[in-house]
């Protein structure tokens, strides 16, 4: 008798031996028991999870010569028959390969003729989601109202494109994938059948390695057991299939945790050299840092982690915390995506188990949150560290507890230390009086500052009293009470301008002078900088009825504003709410005394001879 591959050995062919589907296969046996078939059934799930398996089990459950029956008998003439594929009553089609309107419309031609040996004509197609748009619409009304005699099933691993009108008329059913657990376990009745011996640990991998798929678990058993000779161990499949090993990565990853940067680079080296690619170095060492983060989790299950948990480094769980994990588990995610695209893959794994080497120092941005909260009783005055205490005059007795607010706590487990926010034993405390002043308050002024014998005992840590505050308000006060006494004195002999100090604007708002002129450059800066800017430096502005008049000393300024005379003046008469014109001259230059002629130094004379310039000011 020729091999027969362990996938197709081992397919079910009862309802009981489906792995994994329970839920369909109770439903359907069912559904057959109390004699309700449906016309047509969908079925829909990830690749080798048993889909057309369970389509050939249906149609022995309706075929058999015992049935309709839950459980065929397997051994009457149209169960052979189907088993092997050579039933005229049970056709297989391929829906990638038959997809067009005319493979459709043969089976409406075929259905109108009833089974020749069996109950039911069975029509079974494989990735229906392959038919074309015409073909789909062709089947519609076949498969709604087909004769009593036909049942189809379809099968699908993209149940998102089969359109809704074929959903709507078929009994869907969506098939899962199969738990570790049970994988192993017919991994293990597979060995056993075959006399191989097998390690549970081999058998594992190759069970995480399927992702859910039977057939894919069959598949890669078979070619394990290729190269075995009788006993399947995991160090076998790591050296022939050039994965890297747990034991390999414990190295390279304590290394990285102890900041080993040598010996990590070492390690890398060694394993390119042996024949290890890159893309199942980071697969392995992604899949070694997800165990790592769920032990650190609290997760010991060993069908998740694939190795039992004394298997992984304890110095790489000790030195590393779960936030930690993350980012290394992160970084080798986001490694596969870019070495598609990189200058050389080779220098990217590097880069990335270099960084790995200093992991022990990232401190993500909720730590450094805990870790600000926690010194908020220093910096905020409130809260986390408790503040230190002020030194005072008082004597403070021995037995005295120190009260500590209630909402204080000490820096979480795990996070930095800084020193400028614990008290040292044998170190006196850095901020004795609450730290130096800001700058501004540090230098002395009559003008702000109490007198030198002034002291009220507070200080820099506490909140101030209130005698400091009346006693900066009447300061304040006495200075600008003298300085208008002064503007008095110094225009008691001026006369009054023949000009509106206040004006009432076109929306009816009441504006000064300077109010005026603020709003008229705000708004000429928001397209014109330069004339804005020429605009604030004018001296005082003069209102009359229909202008405004004002002077400039820069004579650039003064073109500057006389070009653009039109557009001031525009502004002034939409916030005027009349014709206004602006009027612009130059100041004119006090007189002074003619200085008294010095001689020039012979120096300075030399330096305007050599550069040809001009003295322009000096004694």
């Amino acid at each position: 008798m020729s091999y027969e591959v362990t996938a197709t050995r081992r397919r079910p062919q009862q309802f009981d031996d489906l792995v994994g589907q329970e839920f369909v296969a109770a439903t359907l046996k069912n559904s057959i028991k109390s004699g309700k078939i449906a016309h047509a059934y969908l079925f829909s799930g990830p690749r080798g999870c048993g889909k057309t398996s369970t389509a050939r089990i249906l149609a022995k459950a309706l075929n058999c010569q015992n049935g309709p029956t839950d459980t065929p008998c397997g051994t009457c003439s149209n169960c052979q028959e189907i088993i092997k594929g050579s039933s005229l009553d049970v056709i297989e089609i391929d829906g990638a390969s038959n997809n067009s309107v005319e493979n459709v419309r043969q089976i409406k031609d075929e259905i109108q003729f009833p089974p020749s040996s069996s109950k039911y004509k069975i029509y079974i197609i494989d990735e229906v989601h392959m038919l074309s748009t015409s073909a789909f619409n062709a089947l519609l009304k076949t498969i709604e109202e087909p004769p009593e005699y036909v049942v189809f099933i379809f099968a699908t691993t993209e149940l998102q494109k089969v359109p809704a009108t074929i959903k709507s008329r078929c009994q869907q059913y969506n098939f899962r994938l199969v738990a570790i657990d049970k994988v192993k376990a017919c991994l293990a009745d597979a060995a056993a059948e075959l006399n191989i011996q097998a390690d549970d640990e081999a058998l594992f991998w190759i069970a995480r390695e399927s992702t859910g798929s039977m057939r894919d678990a069959y598949t890669l058993f078979d070619q394990v057991v290729a190269f075995s000779d009788g006993h399947i161990t995991y160090e076998k499949i790591r050296d022939k299939l050039g994965l890297v090993g747990v034991d390999r990565l414990n190295s390279v990853f304590e290394a990285c945790a102890q900041a080993q940067t040598t010996q990590a680079l070492g390690f890398i080296d060694e394993f390119l050299q042996n024949g290890i690619s890159i893309e199942q170095l980071i697969s392995n060492s992604a899949d070694y840092l997800r165990s790592l983060l769920l032990i650190k989790n609290g997760v010991t299950k060993e069908a998740l982690l694939g190795n039992s948990v004394e298997r992984y480094s304890k110095v790489v769980l000790d030195k590393w915390n779960p936030i930690q994990l993350e980012r290394a588990l992160s970084i080798f995610l986001q490694l596969y995506r870019d070495i598609r695209y990189s200058l050389s893959p080779r220098y990217e794994i590097e880069l990335t188990f270099s960084r790995l080497c200093w992991l022990s120092e990232y401190v993500s941005n909720a730590e450094v949150k805990k870790a600000i909260d926690a010194a908020k009783g220093l910096l905020g005055g409130a809260g986390g560290v408790a503040a230190p205490a002020v030194a005072t005059s008082a004597p403070v007795e021995a037995s005295a507890p120190v009260e500590t607010p209630a909402s204080s706590a000490p820096l979480p487990e795990g996070l930095p230390r800084f020193s400028a926010l614990q008290e040292q034993d044998d170190q006196a405390n850095p901020f004795p009086n609450g730290g130096p002043l800001p700058p501004e308050q540090s230098v002395e002024s009559s003008a702000v500052m109490p007198p030198a014998d002034y002291d009220d005992g507070w200080t820099n840590t506490d909140t101030p009293p209130e005698e400091d505050a009346a006693y900066e308000e009447q300061l304040q006060a006495e200075e600008a009470q003298a300085s208008y006494e002064d503007s008095l004195e110094a225009n008691e002999n001026l006369q009054k301008p023949q000009f509106d100090e206040h004006f009432t604007t076109a929306d009816g708002r009441d504006l000064t002078i300077a109010q005026l002129r603020g709003s008229i450059v705000a708004e000429i800066a928001v397209n014109e900088g330069f004339i804005a800017s020429a605009l604030d430096r004018t001296g005082l502005w003069k209102v009359s009825e229909d202008k405004v008049e004002t002077t400039i000393e820069s004579s650039l300024d003064l073109q500057l504003l006389q070009k653009n005379a039109v557009t001031i003046a525009d502004h002034l008469s939409k916030l005027c709410g009349k014709q206004m014109a602006f009027v612009v001259t130059e100041k004119p230059q006090e007189e002074t005394e003619e200085s008294e002629s010095k001689e020039i130094p012979i120096q300075v004379q030399t330096l305007v001879n050599a550069f040809k310039g001009t003295i322009v000011t000096g004694n």
